[in-house]
This record gives C-alpha cells, structure tokens and sequence, in this order.
C-alpha cells in the first residue's frame, strides 16, 4: 500500500508534515480527520484521498468552497508527486522530496539514478534533501512547478466492462468529430501566422468546453442531476 505525505506550504498550519499517512486520508477543519487544518474555509470534512488500482484519488466531498489542484478546480483527481493541493486559504504540497525528485527525473527523462531504481530498496534509502536538490540545481533553468504541472496525455481508464468501453469510446467519438469539423472550418493565414474561426464555430467551440464541464461535473458528483438535461 502506498503511504502518503502532505506538507502544508500556506495557511494557518504553514511548516506541518504529514508523513506515511495510509489510504483512505480525509483533509478538514474538524477532529477525525488524519489531517486537521486550522482553517475556517475549510469544510468540517472537506476532501478524500484514498487508493484505487495503485493510484491515489482525490475526491472533493462536497465542500461549501471547492477544492483546486495545480491552479484548476476539481472534483476528482489522480494525485501525482508535487501536485499542489489548494483548499480553503491553506495549500498543501503532495509527496515526499525524494517522490518528487523521482518524478522531475522521470520528467526528464530518468537522468536522476532513482528514476531507474524506483521500486528497488535502494531509492527508498536515498538522501531525500539530496535527491530533490541534485533535480532543482539540474533544472535552474527551468521552471519547476511548470515542470512538474504541465498537462501530459491521462492513461484511459482500466478493468471497464463492455458497457463501460463502448460508453467511453462514444464519448472520444463525439468529441473527435466536433472537434474534427471545427478544424476543418479554421481559416488558416500563413502572412499573419493566424488560424480564424467564424463567430459560429467559436461559439460550437464554447459550447463543446461547457459540455465538458457539464461531464466533468456528472463524473465527479454523479448524484446531482441538475445538470444532466444540458449534456444530453
């Protein structure tokens, strides 16, 4: 089972370390939960971390004032090492250093020795402030959290019933096909190096982003069916 670890970057709790917490974890304002924060915007119970098929999930439980991971809000979410988790006025930093320094090798390109002994006894034996440092001083020229926050291809989800693969293969469908005929609409203008839509496919296009969101909404809180007539 993988362990956890949360360090509080901002807020009333700056400076706590939460280490080898196990899955499930709840974040909140209230006591029972593994990681309190003295915080008023927090909710009593305001998000859970839990493991599902080797990855550790976000799951935002429904608090009055949302939950943000990178800058984004969320409702679901696959944590990765360095991702940064903003709930209320309090922003906690996910991984260890020496789980960071992995990813940011891994990033680019498995340079770092514990990016290749990831699941060896011997990465786990590293000097953690070491192993973060060699990867901040081999990418000073670098933005880290651009690094370790720019948007890579999500893995399709695993074990889906028929049911299940063929509704997401309908979903991929429909989305590639409307964006599909936006692009073919796109007026390209090599002379002022810009491509052009027509105000009707802008607007396809915003709607194709709020039908997104209207999807995005229904996965992560599939008991509000307030939305559902505007996905249809």
């Amino acid at each position: 089972m993988a362990t956890i670890t949360l360090r509080v970057l901002d807020g009333s709790d700056r400076g706590r370390v939460y280490e080898s917490l196990e899955p499930p974890v709840t974040i909140g304002r209230e006591e029972g939960n593994a990681v309190q924060l003295n915080d008023d915007r927090v909710s009593r119970f305001h998000v859970k971390i839990q493991e599902d098929d080797d990855r550790l999930v976000l799951t935002d439980l429904e608090s009055t004032n949302g939950t943000r991971v990178n800058g984004e809000d969320i409702q679901l979410r696959i944590l990765r090492h360095g991702d940064l988790i903003t709930i209320g006025r309090s922003v906690l930093l996910f991984g260890s250093r020496e789980e960071i320094a992995i990813r940011l090798a891994n990033l680019r390109g498995g340079q770092h020795p514990a990016a290749k002994t990831l699941d060896e006894e011997d990465a786990r034996k590293l000097e953690s402030a070491s192993s973060l440092d060699f990867e901040l001083r081999y990418g000073d020229e670098e933005d880290l959290q651009a690094t370790l926050h720019i948007l890579q291809p999500p893995e399709l989800p695993g074990r889906l019933s028929p049911g299940q693969a063929a509704q997401l293969s309908e979903l991929i469908e429909y989305l590639h096909i409307r964006v599909r005929r936006l692009l073919n609409t796109a007026q390209v203008d090599d002379a002022e190096e810009q491509v052009k839509l027509d105000t009707v496919q802008w607007q396809n296009l915003v709607d194709l982003q709020a039908r997104l969101s209207v999807y995005l909404r229904s996965i992560g809180d599939p008991n509000d069916e307030s939305d559902e007539s505007q996905a249809d």
